[in-house]
Order: structure tokens, then C-alpha cells, then sequence
């Protein structure tokens, strides 16, 4: 079936393919909407790809496989074996081994004709326009607002479209954003988000979990839209939301349209300041204790209520000692705030830290002067004071 309306190709054929390519990518090659010219517009596509954790990892592999020329991959993470269940781009023995590495390990196992470029660096303000001018194409699967933001206008000062992922849970949505497009249809992230979610209403897939398979899923029509893009064929989601519910079993799409307030981004700006986020040592001026230091309030006896702000299942995995379970949702709303004690120092913890911050925000606004939070949450203490606990 023909596009509606389709995009022109992304990019020009590169000049031939060799044998050896005829015959790894001949079912491509037999498709009359791909054919040898959509193939040699993969030969000669440059694609970035943002982290190979979730959606990176699939996308990576299928874009190989397809035979993209290029990918470039922006990762400076070292692989976790809390990763292994959905980033199958990465086995066991690549645990504590560069994320970047290890992916284009496993690129070059499914097709050595890929050129892999690593970017081992935390993308930022004053290095992406200039990374992304670098390729034809921008695949997005980070996980928080702030990278997503600059990712969107990076892209957008360097006048590339790029392909849009989200994941939680069991909930996956993927669009194509691009303000240059063809016949003023160009649309942005800041047309579907024009205000970036309050702090800690979007937990990220570390904090609120997710499917490992959903990953497939999101990825393989992320990897699809690509294709489109570089070789010109069918009708991307330019324009159109796509939603899965893979409890459901249901994709549906949603449409999407310029927002008329929006205005034009002309630089890069500060997209922690801009998504609210807090930095570690603000959030934690003053306000927080070490394991090793509450360990010994323990030991000691000292008159402290040790305040759990994560959800049951995670109470279920792992809990500290004479802690009590208050999530923190029930803290925010103020629903749970006249069950902390008014005569005891309070201290908030969460797995890492992150969402004992912002309860601790709402407990000392609520009159609480004397809370503080864990530093690095439940999972600092396994490793620094118990590490017989399991980690998750």
C-alpha cells in the first residue's frame, strides 16, 4: 500500500553493493518498495542512536542487521546486570564493561559491514548540535524529560528528524519529530509536551519498572520508522502518536499538530533548570545522612524513625532494618504526613535516592526541620553496610 503522504528519501544510494551484501540482504532486495535503491540508501545512512540500554539495544541490532552504513552510538554507562533483562544487546559477561563497547561488539557478530562510531560522553548542551550534524538521523530512547528536550532541539538546530521512544511499565509510545519537514509539517516533542512534567510524576524505567519485552516491541517500530525515513517508503508517524498497551495487546495513534504558542528554538538552554530537576548536591545540602552514619545512629539507639517512600513490591524485594513503609505519593498528597512522628528525627529512603529527595522536600515544607533523606537510598546501604541484601 502507498503512503498518503510520503516523505521523500532521506538519503541518496550509495554507488553499488557488493556480493556479499546481494546475498545477506537479498530479501530486502526482492521487496519492489525497497529493492537495490532503498538498500544502498541504508549503505549509505548515518543513524544516532541515543543509549544502548532498552530501546537502544533493539534498535541497534535491527538497524545492522538491515544495513545501516553508520551508527553511532552516545553511551557512557557500563553495563548492569539489572540491564539484562530487557537490553539484549549485552550479555552476563559484559557486565561492569562499557555499554558502548559491548554494543558494538555485538553489531560487528551480526553484520561487519556496519560502521560503529562510539561517543562515550554525557550528551549536553555544548556537544549535541554539533554530534548530530554529524548524521542524517537521531533515534531517542533516553529515559528522562531533560535529555529528551535537548535531544528535540538539538535536533532541530541541526536540522535533522529524529525517532522518538518512551517506555513504563507495560505502556510504550514512539512518534517522528522533525521542524524541518517537507510542506510545513514539521512538529516537535515541545508540540506534544510544551511544558515538561512536574520533578518525580514520570519515574524513570529504574525507579518504576518495566516489561523487558515491551523494549522489543517499541524498539522494532522505532528501528521501522528509520527504515521509512532513510529509504522514502509508506507513511511514517510524522504527525501521529503511536500508544501500545501490551497488556491490552493494542496499538492505537493518536494525531498531533503544531502547537500555535510554540515558539521557535533559536539555542540550547539548561534542561535540568528547565524540567525542574534538581541536582544532587542542592537537593542534598544539609539534608542528608550516610549509610555508615545511620548505621550508627542504629547501634547506638538513637531515637530516629527510619521512613520507607518506596511502593510495596519494592518493600517486598528488600527493606532496612526498623524501617516502616510510607510510599510517596501518600507523603506528597499529604494523605500520610500525620503518621510521622513530631518528637523523633525522621529519615526518608528510597532505592537510590532520588524519590526520598522529593518527600523530603514535602516533609520539611510541612514543618518537619529536622528530616533527612539516605544518601543513595537502599541501594547504598547493601552496598556499603549490608551486602548480603539483594539489589534490584
Amino acid at each position: 500500500m502507498s503512503a498518503k503522504n510520503p516523505l521523500p528519501a532521506l538519503v541518496e544510494p550509495a554507488s553499488e553493493l557488493s556480493r556479499d551484501e546481494v546475498a545477506r540482504y537479498s530479501r530486502h532486495l526482492i521487496i519492489p518498495d525497497v529493492g537495490t535503491v532503498g538498500q544502498r540508501r541504508l549503505k549509505n545512512a548515518r543513524v544516532l542512536v541515543i543509549g544502548a540500554g532498552g530501546l537502544g539495544s533493539p534498535t541497534l541490532l535491527y538497524l545492522a542487521a538491515a544495513g545501516v552504513g553508520t551508527l553511532g552510538i552516545v553511551d557512557f554507562d557500563v553495563v548492569d546486570e539489572s540491564n539484562l533483562q530487557r537490553q539484549i544487546i549485552h550479555g552476563t559477561a559484559d557486565v561492569g564493561r562499557s555499554k558502548a563497547h559491548s554494543a558494538r561488539d555485538s553489531i560487528r557478530e551480526i553484520n561487519p559491514h556496519v560502521d560503529v562510531r562510539l561517543h562515550e560522553f554525557r550528551l549536553d548542551s555544548s556537544n549535541a548540535v554539533d554530534l548530530f550534524a554529524q548524521y542524517d538521523l537521531i533515534l531517542d530512547g533516553a529515559d528522562n524529560f531533560a535529555t529528551r528536550y535537548l535531544v528535540n532541539d538539538a535536533a532541530v538546530l541541526a536540522g535533522r528528524p529524529y525517532v522518538w521512544g518512551s517506555i513504563y511499565r507495560f505502556q510504550g509510545q514512539v512518534s517522528v519529530f522533525w521542524d524541518a519537514a517537507p510542506d510545513g509539517r514539521g512538529i516537535t516533542l515541545r508540540d506534544l509536551y510544551p511544558e515538561a512534567p512536574p520533578p518525580g510524576t514520570v519515574p524513570s524505567c529504574a525507579e518504576g519498572g518495566v516489561l523487558g519485552v515491551l523494549c522489543a516491541s517499541v524498539g522494532s517500530i522505532m528501528a521501522t520508522e528509520a527504515i521509512k525515513l532513510i529509504t522514502g517508503i509508506g507513511e511514517t508517524l510524522l504527525g501521529r502518536l503511536m500508544i501500545y498497551d501490551a497488556l491490552a495487546a493494542s496499538y492505537r495513534t493518536v494525531a498531533l499538530g503544531r502547537d500555535p504558542d510554540r515558539a521557535d528554538v533559536t539555542e540550547l538552554v539548561d534542561y535540568d533548570a528547565f524540567c525542574g530537576v534538581v541536582s544532587v548536591p542542592e537537593a542534598d545540602r544539609g539534608a542528608t545522612i550516610t549509610p555508615l552514619e545511620l548505621r550508627e545512629l542504629i547501634e547506638t539507639g538513637a531515637d530516629i524513625a527510619i521512613v520507607d517512600v518506596r511502593e510495596p513490591v519494592e518493600w517486598d524485594i528488600v527493606h532496612l532494618p526498623g524501617a516502616t513503609l510510607i510510599p510517596k505519593d501518600r507523603i506528597l498528597s499529604g494523605e500520610a504526613l500525620a503518621e510521622l512522628p513530631t518528637d523523633k528525627r525522621i529519615v526518608l529512603h528510597c532505592k537510590t535516592g532520588i524519590r526520598s529527595a522529593e518527600a523530603l522536600a514535602a516533609v520539611r515544607r510541612a514543618g518537619f526541620a529536622d528530616a533527612v533523606h539516605l544518601q543513595g537510598g537502599v541501594i547504598a546501604w547493601a552496598h556499603q553496610v549490608d551486602p548480603t541484601l539483594p539489589v534490584y
